[in-house]
């Protein structure tokens, strides 16, 4: 699967996805988790990050209790931990966020299978959208340099309008990068 490949390039890429990588290691958080098929999404792992990038690693969590429990005792320690739970689109989410190595971390749990969630969906469409235009890359990087958040710098530069997280996956859709929408 894609993520997996990323994940596995970031060994042998940037400094910063080196790293990344190590950091992640160490943690041990793909083994202390895997039980919720943890997948690291965001912009590190397909070299779009800015110095303030984090390291997001989304969930499937059936059992949030447990789940928010498991969090605090694996990373409790860490600094500047706080775990939260809210509502995102009607649904409960589990968020836990952390430093380590220098890497800002957020562990995101949803009842909803990782390769549905919008942040493995977005980073999907993007990536394979960069492969396809080649000069995305230095496009997007220049809006994330000026303050745009990810997927709005993408919906500038395709022209698309109005909501750009729904925007973006709707894209993907048409372009036939991804078949559905969670």
């Amino acid at each position: 699967m894609v993520f997996i490949q990323l994940f596995e390039a970031m060994k042998i890429g940037s400094d910063k996805q080196k790293k990344a990588y190590i950091a992640i290691e160490e943690l041990r958080i793909m083994n202390e988790l895997r039980t919720y098929h943890p997948v690291l999404c965001g912009t590190i792992p397909i070299g779009i990050d800015v110095e303030d990038s984090d390291l997001d690693v989304i969930m499937e969590v059936n059992k949030l209790d447990e789940f928010e429990s498991q969090l605090i005792t694996l990373y409790g320690n860490k600094e500047k931990f706080k775990v939260k739970r809210t509502t995102i689109r009607f649904k409960e989410v589990v968020k836990a966020n952390f430093v380590f190595n220098n890497f800002e971390f957020e562990l995101f749990g949803q009842n909803e299978p990782v390769h549905n969630q919008n942040a493995y969906l977005h980073m999907i469409i993007e990536y394979k959208l960069m492969q396809r235009f080649p000069e995305l890359k230095s496009k997007v990087l220049g809006l994330r340099k000026q303050g745009y958040k990810t997927e709005p710098a993408f919906c500038e530069i395709l022209g698309i309008t109005k909501d750009p997280y729904y925007g973006l996956i709707r894209y993907g859709i048409k372009e036939g990068i991804i078949s559905k929408m969670n």
